[in-house]
């Protein structure tokens, strides 16, 4: 989900998601059911544990994700509890491990068709594909010549730069811009400092924080443009949990009738949506040939919209 939370995530790649562009007991009856805790009230509860390390309780990354899905568990009213996982571990290993029933029973990252072939979607864009909304990290120096850009051609013939392995990456080609693929994330930086690359999508999610962490670069956002394609990050379980899929579905739906996603959404992402001032730029729509045939484009009340800012 973008290497940060897309390629951890996307996933989102927040899933959010989403996400863009992640990540625990060993227990034999976890092929078959949920571990049972127990809460203060000494209500009996089965825990459902997510791909998210209780050592990265810190990591900003995740607590959106988190907190969307103790708010979907809650309004489920199944006898379900958030838990974190006990070890750390990378993307992969995770999907492997929700698909097989092995610690974990939920993941949050960017769909495809191989990931929806091998788990079960909850098909409800976590982050209401927030992640597929891209501003062009620029060198400051260039902020002029992007503002005299009047085209998408003109945009599409400068070269921009995505990790190799990144859901971005066959997005972009297919829309036909040019893209330089790099295996390192930090790599793409260096590369548009020198030049080697004219602008980096990023999403507004991540932007912000990048420039921070390399202000010895003389980053900025371009003006005017700003790319979107559907970017969906999912919660995904295992295809032998229909049940749990069910329950995180129905909390999701009841979230975002009575307003509780949203007001959630807004907390963790309000300040960056209105800094990004979308209203004011131009929007180019880019397809995601890389969607499963059931991804829920035509349900707009699934995705964010500029005018609604949710």
């Amino acid at each position: 989900m973008t290497k940060q939370f897309y390629r951890n995530s996307y996933i989102g790649v927040l899933a959010i998601v989403a996400t863009l562009y992640l990540p625990a007991t060993h227990c034999s009856a976890r092929a078959k059911t949920l571990s049972p805790t127990t809460t203060d009230n000494h209500n009996s509860k089965e825990a459902v544990i997510y791909a998210w390390a209780a050592s990265m309780a810190t990591d900003k990354r995740g607590h959106y994700p988190i907190a969307l899905l103790r708010l979907a568990l809650e309004k489920s009213g199944k006898p379900y509890e958030a838990t974190p996982s006990k070890h750390n571990m990378p993307q992969w290993r995770t999907l492997r491990h929700v698909q097989l029933n092995k610690e974990l029973d939920v993941v949050w990252t960017f769909t495809d068709r191989e990931r929806e072939k091998n788990l079960l979607p909850i098909r409800i864009p976590i982050d209401r594909g927030l992640l597929g909304w891209r501003l062009l990290l620029i060198n400051q120096s260039d902020t002029q010549f992007f503002d005299q850009i009047h085209s998408v051609e003109q945009l599409k013939n400068l070269r921009s730069g995505q990790g190799h392995d990144w859901p971005d990456y066959p997005v972009l080609l297919a829309n036909h811009f040019k893209v330089s693929p790099s295996s390192s994330y930090q790599g793409l930086f260096e590369m548009l400092q020198r030049h080697r690359i004219i602008y980096f999508p990023r999403s507004i999610t991540e932007i912000d924080e990048e420039i921070q962490q390399h202000s010895d670069k003389s980053f900025s956002v371009a003006p005017k443009w700003v790319l979107n394609y559907p970017a969906p990050l999912y919660f995904f379980v295992s295809k032998s949990k229909p049940e749990l899929a069910a329950a995180i579905e129905k909390g999701l739906l009841k979230a975002i009738q009575d307003g509780s996603m949203r007001k959630l959404f807004h907390q963790h992402f309000g300040e960056i949506i209105n800094k990004a001032k979308l209203a004011q730029r131009q929007i180019i729509k880019l397809s995601n040939p890389n969607l499963p045939d059931e991804t829920p484009l035509d349900q707009a009340h699934l995705w964010f919209s500029v005018q609604a800012g949710f």
